[in-house]
């Protein structure tokens, strides 16, 4: 049975891997979709987490439309699952941070949540509703790649929604499982959205998850990697998986994710000793809390479109 799987998860991968990037006119989605097929390109695609915060609340469509808005490439959100199995955007387990209102989510109808409003920086109370995934992807349909964090576990539920729109070529979710649970995941569908794994090098569990996909002999479509510290250890496995065919996601978010190379960095000093060496790095998928700046300093590289 786990060879099977296996042999299933990596036929899914290669494809994506090596599908054609030749120039393709088309939507901004289609556009980056191929870029992200390009393992040989050096386009570098910039995600911005949970969308453009700074200027609107986290997971809002507002921000969402903010992030397409100013050129993002991919924008990257949560997901929850309300007590009536409704998925809706959220970061945490409890609204309670991010709306007017307080609970665990999953104790809360979908209806409930919808009479709470969102809170902006400074804690600010908005008008802005927290939005389902539906309504995201409406919004993002042919305009942008979405990037599933945080929802592994309700694939069942997108999945659905996904075809339903025709857009499973245009969301990319991650996970830190191991591929054995990937493939038991996606081997009930016969075809599926982008899957990238997540392999942080500050959990004991990044070993097992690396080499789980190690194993499988074939490029996968993209690679997250974090680290708190650039041992030698990290800067192999990038240049692993650079060489073997796939992407290099890497995070410009906290400190614990790059080893420093963050975006408060960049914003207090020079954008070049961030996300230059971050580039240098290999990496051509970049998540950052600064989408604005960092398409900047890309485009003076010739980087970004």
């Amino acid at each position: 049975m786990m060879i099977r799987l296996l042999i299933f998860l990596a036929s899914l991968f290669l494809f994506g891997a090596c599908a054609s990037s030749e120039s393709v006119s088309g939507t901004r989605a289609e556009r980056v979709v191929s870029e992200i097929h390009d393992p040989a390109s050096k386009k570098v695609l910039v995600a911005s987490h949970r969308g453009d915060w700074r200027n609107y609340p986290e997971n809002s469509l507002p921000a969402i439309r903010s992030a397409i808005e100013m050129g993002v490439d991919i924008v990257e959100i949560d997901l929850a699952l309300t007590s009536d199995s409704v998925l809706v955007l959220c970061h945490d387990r409890t609204i309670d941070r991010t709306t007017s209102g307080r609970g665990l989510i999953a104790e809360i109808t979908y209806d409930s949540i919808r009479r709470v409003n969102l809170r902006a920086g400074q804690n600010a109370v908005t008008h802005w509703k927290v939005p389902t995934l539906e309504e995201v992807l409406i919004l993002c349909k042919d305009k942008i790649v979405v990037n599933i964090d945080k929802g592994f576990q309700y694939y069942g539920l997108i999945h659905p929604l996904l075809e339903k729109y025709g857009m499973l070529e245009q969301v990319l979710i991650k996970s830190n499982v191991t591929a054995d649970r990937a493939a038991a995941t996606f081997s009930k569908y016969d075809d599926n959205c982008l899957f990238m794994p997540i392999v942080n090098f500050g959990k004991k569990s990044y070993r097992k998850i690396l080499e789980s996909y190690e194993r499988l002999k074939y490029p996968l479509l993209a690679y997250e990697i974090c680290w708190s510290e650039y041992t030698p250890e990290v800067e192999t496995c990038m240049r692993e998986v650079i060489a073997g065919g796939s992407k290099l996601w890497v995070n410009s978010l906290w400190l614990s994710l790059n080893g420093g190379l963050c975006d408060d960095a960049a914003v207090e000093g020079d954008p070049a000793e961030v996300y230059g060496k971050l580039v240098d790095m290999g990496a051509t998928m970049i998540q950052t809390d600064r989408p604005e700046l960092l398409i900047s300093y890309l485009r003076s590289r010739g980087l970004h479109d």
